[in-house]
């Protein structure tokens, strides 16, 4: 039996992975395991590991990666020392790892170094910070890619990848997205004790590049829903370098009915919960996909989704209170198209049927740069 291993560190991928973890449990071909590190062992994000603990997998291991003074690079390499020490022990087949975090990257480097196969799932994308230089160094240092569309696997043959080591098979949070399993309304406000009948998501991460203004983005934030009147439930930042800015901006929202502050949210009631909503606020990525395929207008704030997918359900803001204020004031009028680039919620199937393949471990540890003056996409 092949083992896998799923290494996370944000509730985000977690969300992303999880439909894959289930459907390779459920199969009994293989034996998987979770990595479960940085954001999730983090109190102050609401300690995420024991909602992995209770989808009642097997084979999970907790690592520390850092401590909050610690910056992007030294988690980085707390990571691969972690994760090197892990699977030397447990000697796996694969490793998974999802998107643009340095956890990712870290398991991507621990798996090219040790001649273990690496998938990353959704690579290709763009966006306009950091993480795109990092999902890009993933992907450079991973053996196979699970893309969400066919232009993420264009941009990956663009940067010399190998074409039968790519594979579509959408996003696959669109798989939870799309269940029937879903918690229904009722239940998610009375997990989180939201008495709101109408509301708005806010999300808003720093961009580590503009690292010098994000308090005074932050307070432009607060600003403009606090001048709103409107009902928020309001979501920590990732820990990135600046999220503390944000979250000093975040306690002058204290005190205040409208709104109520979680560290983190479980992925299933968050869905329901901007499946409900009346619109997404921030620069969350759950703004350009999750959103839009609710059909739920999303006011996207400054840089951090430059050049990522663009609908008409997304209205653009800059940095400003008023011209916030004033997309939160107009959201109801935003114009709303419907989404399908992202798959039609069967990734994990098309996931698990690459595995069952023979031809899937066939793929070569030992990468080519293959030159597009010599092929063609």
């Amino acid at each position: 039996m092949r083992k896998i291993v799923f290494l996370t560190g944000t509730r985000a991928d977690f969300g992303k992975l999880k439909s894959l973890m289930e459907i390779v449990e459920k199969s009994h071909d293989f034996d998987i395991h979770i990595f479960a590190t940085g954001m999730h062992l983090n109190e102050k994000y609401g300690h995420t590991v024991d909602e992995i603990k209770k989808c009642g997998y097997a084979n999970i291991h907790s690592y520390v990666n850092h401590h909050d003074y610690d910056s992007m690079d030294s988690i980085l390499a707390k990571t691969i020392e972690g994760f090197s020490v892990y699977i030397k022990q447990l000697a796996p087949d694969l490793i998974v790892i999802h998107g643009d975090r340095v956890e990712a990257l870290a398991g991507a480097i621990v798996g090219a170094m040790n001649n273990i196969l690496v998938a990353h799932i959704e690579g290709g994308e763009v966006s306009g910070t950091i993480d795109e230089h990092v999902r890009h160094a993933v992907s450079k240092m991973s053996h196979v890619h699970f893309v969400a569309n066919p232009l993420a696997k264009t941009r990956l043959i663009q940067m010399g990848e190998e074409p039968e080591s790519i594979f579509i098979i959408g996003s696959p949070d669109v798989d939870v997205m799309l269940s029937d399993k879903l918690p229904d309304l009722k239940a998610a406000k009375a997990h989180y004790n939201i008495e709101f009948e109408h509301y708005g998501i806010v999300m808003f991460h720093p961009v580590t590049t503009e690292i010098d203004h994000i308090g005074e983005q932050a307070n432009s934030l607060v600003d403009a829903l606090l001048e709103s009147g409107k009902n928020y439930v309001v979501v920590f930042p990732n820990n990135d370098l600046g999220s503390d800015h944000i979250l000093e901006a975040y306690e002058r929202l204290k005190g205040h009915q409208n709104f109520c502050i979680f560290p983190s949210l479980r992925f299933e009631y968050f869905l329901v919960l901007l499946k409900n909503a009346e619109c997404m606020i921030g620069n969350s990525s759950a703004g350009i996909r999750e959103a839009p395929y609710y059909g739920i207008p999303t006011i996207n704030i400054g840089s951090r989704q430059n050049n990522r997918s663009d609908y008409k359900s997304i209205v653009h803001a800059g940095y400003g209170r008023q011209e916030i204020l004033d997309a939160i004031v107009n959201a109801g009028g935003i114009q709303i198209e419907t989404m399908q680039h992202f798959g039609d919620g069967n990734s994990d199937q098309l996931f698990l049927a690459e595995l069952k393949k023979d031809s899937f471990w066939a793929i070569p540890k030992q990468k080519y740069f293959i030159d597009l003056s010599r092929e063609t996409i």
